[in-house]
């Protein structure tokens, strides 16, 4: 008998979202192989030689929290309440810069804030120590539960200060270098995809997306290598490509993510990021030794990460002082 063990720690969960007998579920998304090689010569792709770096790489994540919990009662309806969910949510970014005047890393900007999601019309800003709750309402779905829909829209939320946060820090760039700079989103691109000179980093996969004989060439990656680009479309289209990062051993998909752009490139300039990305997301990649998500927990966003549910603030706090100002 022989096995092979991740280095990604099992309290994050696996990095297979969703399995079936092979592994992932199949995904019904409408696919294009033949982007950059046709289907039928499908082979693992290496670093270009003589890739450039661009000087300036904008890494942009987001932490959210549920703080509390609560119901609203209407006024009118006191027989009944509305479920309604105190979170905290922030959006940070990294700035590597790699120049004539050396390497330097920082956080180029942040924002924190917190909202009420909750169906009930009746909700109102809840004032809290710490900050303002602010009341975001959604339309009731009997579709969807109730919990997943607010949590849709905290993600939402979330999403949209992820772009405002990006934005405001491409904005303090030098002028030289608002042109030849790199935004890696740490998730899907979905709605963030107007976005220029970025890419979305996928390190967790929630289905196999390419058929059979071309999903067998992913877990025969080298580190620093990656599949051809295709697209894909379901709700939204994206071209996309698997690369493996440097790690030591593990299983079949070990150090494999999948990066994307938008579907609104030409196939030319898609294949020009992809090879970019071989470029900056190996450079970053995490060890074992320091990340238990290594080696995709890529170094700028495990720092940003843990910096921002630092600037969330003490939960408990922040559940107490909701408890006691409740109306």
């Amino acid at each position: 008998m022989s096995y092979s063990v991740e280095a990604w720690d099992p309290s994050y969960g696996s990095t297979f979202a969703a399995e079936d007998e092979d592994g992932l579920s199949g995904s019904k998304a409408e696919l294009e192989p033949d982007i950059e090689i046709p289907a039928a010569e499908w082979r693992a792709i290496g670093p270009r030689k003589g890739q450039n770096h661009p000087p300036t790489v904008l890494f942009v994540d987001g932490v959210r929290r549920v703080d509390a919990r609560i119901w609203i009662r209407s006024a009118e309806l006191d027989d009944e309440a509305a479920l309604g969910l105190c979170a905290s949510y922030a959006s940070g970014v990294v700035v590597c810069r790699h120049d004539s005047r050396g390497n330097s890393a920082g956080i180029g900007g942040s924002d924190v804030r917190r909202g009420l999601f909750t169906t009930a019309l009746e909700a109102r800003e809840i004032p809290a120590p710490a900050g303002n709750y602010r009341a975001h309402v959604t339309d009731a779905d009997p579709a969807t539960p109730l919990p997943a829909l607010l949590s849709a829209l905290l993600q939402q939320r979330l999403s949209e200060l992820e772009i405002s946060v990006a934005v405001a820090a491409r904005d303090q760039l030098e002028p030289s270098q608002q042109d030849e700079d790199l935004l890696v989103i740490d998730g899907p691109l979905r709605g963030r995809q107007h976005l220029p000179r970025t890419i979305g980093y996928i390190k967790t996969h929630h289905s196999r997306y390419l058929p059979s004989e071309l999903n067998q060439l992913v877990s025969k990656l080298e580190p620093g290598y990656r599949t051809p680009v295709f697209r894909m479309g379901t709700n939204w289209e994206r071209y996309s490509w698997y690369l493996r990062l440097p790690y030591r051993e593990g299983a079949p998909w070990a150090g494999i993510v999948r990066v994307e752009c938008s579907a609104d490139l030409t196939a030319a300039d898609a294949v020009e990021l992809a090879y970019l990305s071989q470029s900056v997301l190996v450079r970053y990649a995490s060890d074992e030794i320091k990340d238990p998500r290594a080696p995709q927990n890529l170094y700028p966003i495990a720092g940003l990460e843990r910096e921002l549910r630092r600037r969330l603030g003490n939960p408990q706090l922040l559940h107490r002082s909701l408890r006691t100002r409740r109306g």
